[in-house]
């Protein structure tokens, strides 16, 4: 009788000690998903400010027609790429991450003609609009580091012994990490 309820402690034990953290797992899946959204209402944040830039620079300014429609270009391509927390694959990831950067040099070539226009520099709303697409890039680099934290821990916990055969076995998938862009690591140089 002592044997069999140490054998039943025993297997208690074992069993507690090797769950297949399934629902770990679900957890992790779903804070990468959430994290995911946080990101989009972060870039969605900011297409939506970009027509209000353009428009007070136009009314501002006899701008360069090019530059204004490379901006809105480059809203429309990246507003048209939408992804689902479940096909955040690398690949995807990159095509995302490659239309919003066409937006952030668009953006930044706005920005910099703005500057030949003392007028716009000096408007009110530009300057509002300004700050806002600041602070807009301020959140999405935010929302990206959590959500690159995000995945991590869902990664490494996806891929640890033994759970990494109950991760396979439910179809639990290591998820792509946003990237910096090819360059990045160089700084830009400023002439004044």
């Amino acid at each position: 009788m002592k044997k069999l309820l140490l054998y039943l402690v025993g297997f208690v034990i074992l069993a507690s000690q090797s769950s297949c953290g399934y629902n770990e797992m679900v957890q992790k899946d779903e804070a990468v998903s959430s994290q995911w959204a946080q990101v989009q209402n972060s870039y969605q944040r900011r297409a939506d400010l970009v027509p209000n830039l353009v428009n007070t620079v136009k009314g501002a300014a006899n701008f360069e027609k090019e530059t204004l429609t490379q901006v809105i270009e480059a809203r429309a391509k990246a507003t048209s790429i939408q992804l689902n927390a479940d096909d955040l694959t690398p690949e995807n990831l990159q095509k995302f991450q490659a239309a919003q950067s066409q937006l952030s040099g668009s953006l930044s070539r706005l920005m910099a003609t703005a500057e030949a226009y003392p007028d716009l520099k000096a408007n009110q709303n530009f300057l509002e609009l300004q700050a806002q697409l600041e602070g807009t890039e301020n959140r999405i680099s935010v929302e990206r580091q959590k959500f690159n934290g995000s995945v991590q821990d869902y990664n490494t916990y996806i891929r640890a012994f033994p759970r990494n055969f109950f991760a396979g076995w439910f179809g639990f998938e290591k998820k792509g990490y946003f990237e910096a862009e090819a360059g990045a690591q160089k700084a830009p140089t400023v002439q004044f």
